[in-house]
């Protein structure tokens, strides 16, 4: 397995969504006493020497608008995290939902180590070549010009670049209601 530098990589939290299923900010929904997001972060920092945020403002995280516009979900975020990072030399970008709070690390290692490579359970968490930035503008621009109906998938995008599905050791934890959070 080819191991990367974690000095070539960026994180990304994709935080754009409207919360819709759960009613309010899920991004700021609490869990043991933390905003999911600072989950997120959390799980990032390790691996990463720079994280930023796509679809929003957060903290001190720097923001991404979603690319080529907001409104096409996780990969309008994913777009705006290669774009930035193809711009500031990063080889890759490792990629986390808002709402994934506890993912274990060796399963973030693991993506790494596989890159490209993305979680077979939760697509959103995955390890993406900086490099893949014009393969993924491409379909998002076909999607907004109505020329390609499957643009918005992940898994989809995943299978064009070449990605390797990595299944997750158990479970993740993921967040969608506010029914899912421990009371």
């Amino acid at each position: 397995m080819q191991r990367i530098p974690s000095c070539t990589i960026l994180g990304a939290i994709i935080a754009g969504g409207a919360s819709s299923r759960f009613g309010s900010d899920k991004a700021l929904a609490l869990l043991d006493g933390q905003p999911l997001i600072a989950h997120a972060l959390a799980a990032l920092r390790p691996f990463t020497p720079e994280v930023v945020i796509c679809g929003r403002a957060w903290g001190d995280l720097p923001p991404l608008p979603d690319r080529p516009l907001p409104g096409l979900g996780p990969l309008g975020g994913i777009a705006a995290a290669l774009h930035h990072a193809q711009a500031a030399g990063y080889a890759d970008v490792l990629t986390i939902g808002c709402d994934m709070p506890r993912v274990p690390p060796a399963l973030i290692a693991d993506l790494i180590a596989r890159a490209p490579a993305y979680c077979s359970n939760a697509p959103i968490l995955g390890c993406w070549p900086a490099d893949a930035t014009d393969t993924l503008a491409a379909r998002l621009d076909g999607h907004v010009a109505g020329t390609k109906s499957a643009a918005l998938s992940i898994r989809r995008f995943a299978d064009a670049i070449g990605a390797t599905a990595v299944p997750a050791p158990a479970p993740l934890f993921n967040v969608n209601t506010p029914g899912d959070l421990p009371t």
